[in-house]
C-alpha cells in the first residue's frame, strides 16, 4: 500500500512538473539559449513569458547572436537600452500556440507565406525554402527554424538560427 502511495506521489510530480513547464523553463535547459536567457532577465521579461499565455516563441541561439555586429549583444545588455531590447526580443513572440504544421499550414493556405504579427507589434513574413520554414524580419533578414515543437505548459518554442530585427 505504502509503495503504491509513493508511486502514485511520483507519477503525479512528474505530471505536475512537466505541465507547470514553461517557454522560459526551456531556454534556460538548453546550454545552446545562455544568451537569450541573460536577455530576456536583462529585459524584465521573465514573468511575462512565465504567465499562463499561451505564447509562441522563435528562439535565437547562442550563435544566432554571435551573427550580430560586434559588440550588440553588450550594448543591448545595458539598462538603458532596456526599450531596444524589449523591443527586439518581443519580436520573437506571437500570442497564441503555433505548432509547425500549423506554421506549415498557414504558408500553403498564404500561397507560400504567411504573416505573423509578433507581440512587438512587428511582422514576421513565413515561407518554406528545401523544406524548411524560413522567417524573413521587416528589415529583409532571414532566419532558418532549425528545431520545432518543444513543447511547455504555456505555448512552444522553436530554434532559429539568426535573430530576427524589427524595423
Amino acid at each position: 500500500m505504502k509503495m503504491k502511495f509513493l508511486m502514485m506521489l511520483l507519477i503525479g510530480g512528474i505530471v505536475s512538473a512537466s505541465a507547470q513547464t514553461t517557454v522560459v523553463d526551456i531556454a534556460v535547459g538548453s546550454k545552446d539559449h545562455s544568451t537569450l536567457v541573460a536577455a530576456v532577465k536583462e529585459a524584465g521579461l521573465v514573468a511575462t513569458l512565465q504567465s499562463a499565455g499561451p505564447f509562441t516563441v522563435f528562439a535565437p541561439t547562442n550563435e544566432a547572436f554571435a551573427k550580430l555586429p560586434k559588440g550588440t549583444v553588450e550594448f543591448l545588455l545595458k539598462p538603458e537600452n532596456k526599450a531596444t531590447l524589449t523591443k527586439i526580443l518581443t519580436y520573437h513572440v506571437f500570442a497564441g500556440k503555433l505548432d509547425a504544421a500549423a506554421v506549415v499550414k498557414a504558408i500553403t493556405d498564404g500561397k507560400g507565406k504567411a504573416t505573423l504579427t509578433t507581440v512587438s507589434g512587428g511582422t514576421l513574413t513565413a515561407s518554406l525554402k528545401d523544406g524548411k520554414v524560413i522567417l524573413t524580419d521587416e528589415k529583409g533578414g532571414t532566419s532558418t527554424v532549425v528545431a520545432t515543437d518543444l513543447k511547455a505548459g504555456n505555448g512552444i518554442v522553436h530554434v532559429i538560427d539568426t535573430v530576427v530585427l524589427p524595423k
